[in-house]
């Protein structure tokens, strides 16, 4: 009887939090791969759906660059990407974004006091997560968007055994000299004078083809203005973190692979160059989706029907 009540406590404590309520969990003290420590780390999560009883349907979706998991929302759903009727779906914010420990919330190491973080390390809190805070020793799925389809990638080398299959979506397993002049370029502007200004525009430019913009901006000093405005929001200090931490992503021999992958790239995208990440679907003979509209980097809701039917089917192909 002992053993079987904090399993009971587990399942009604997920039942009563599994609606999109943003949580906290405490890590102590995390170790970094640069051998510096967060002090009282914290990762934000939330959960959606209902837990099986064997624990066989976890999804874990990862953040975006500048997002946290309340923007993810929108692709968790009956229907949507990560579908919350089928699956219970944990949505973990990367460290660095300002609701997990980041540089703009720590009391201890606040700015640029706040230590380098790396992909592994944002891969790490969310193993420590998943393991200590909802007791899941596997999962069925690791997936995510641009920097979350990055952090997909370092969840299949980091943990090899915890998943069965892994999605990375838009993202790399290694950057290339293009991303790396894009993202140094944005790094060395944060600390101007209207860095994050010049960033946004920069960001704003890379996000769709030059064909795209072209075609469909018609005000651009309103869209100039609008993207400026969502960056200026962030804290500079979370924007540099996070963006070192993708200047830094290399994975590594994809021998240690052991999941599943089902790998999406967009063939038009000038924000996170393709070319790694599908050699890497050929070295491991990875199913690969290519979206190959003008929309760029965000293909992904350009071409959303493509993108959640494939998934859809890789995800309930057991």
């Amino acid at each position: 009887m002992k053993r079987i009540l904090p399993l009971l406590f587990f399942y009604a404590s997920v039942a009563f939090a599994a609606d999109g309520t943003l949580q906290m969990a405490s890590h102590g003290d995390l170790k970094l791969d640069s051998g510096e420590v967060i002090r009282d780390c914290r990762v934000g999560y939330r959960t959606y759906g209902t837990l099986k009883a064997d624990r066989s349907n976890v999804i874990v979706v990862t953040t975006w660059f500048g997002g946290t998991t309340a923007g993810l929302a929108g692709w968790i759903g009956t229907g949507k990407l990560y579908d919350s009727s089928k699956y219970y779906v944990v949505a973990i914010d990367a460290l660095g974004d300002g609701v997990s420990s980041s540089p703009s919330n720590s009391s201890a190491q606040h700015g640029a006091d706040f230590p380098l973080i790396s992909m592994r390390d944002l891969v790490r809190s969310q193993h420590q997560l998943l393991t200590h805070e909802l007791g899941l020793d596997h999962v069925y799925a690791v997936s995510g968007l641009s920097m979350g389809g990055m952090q997909a990638f370092q969840w299949a080398v980091t943990f090899p055994d915890f998943m069965d299959k892994v999605i990375p979506i838009v993202g790399t397993p290694k950057q290339t000299a293009y991303d790396l002049l894009l993202w140094k370029t944005e790094l060395g502007l944060i600390d101007k004078p209207q860095g994050l200004k010049a960033a946004a525009d920069i960001n704003e430019m890379h996000l769709h083809t030059p064909a795209w913009i072209a075609s469909h901006l018609e005000d651009v000093d309103k869209v100039m203005q609008s993207h400026e405005q969502a960056l200026q929001k962030l804290d500079p200090f979370d924007y540099a973190a996070l963006l070192r931490a993708m200047i830094g992503i290399d994975i590594g021999a994809p021998d240690k692979i052991h999941a599943k992958m089902f790998i999406v790239v967009s063939l038009q995208d000038q924000m996170v160059n393709p070319a790694p990440a599908r050699e890497l679907a050929r070295i491991t003979k990875s199913p690969l989706l290519t979206l190959t509209g003008d929309c760029g980097h965000l293909a992904t809701s350009c071409e959303q029907e493509i993108l959640v039917r494939e998934v859809t089917r890789f995800l309930d192909a057991r």
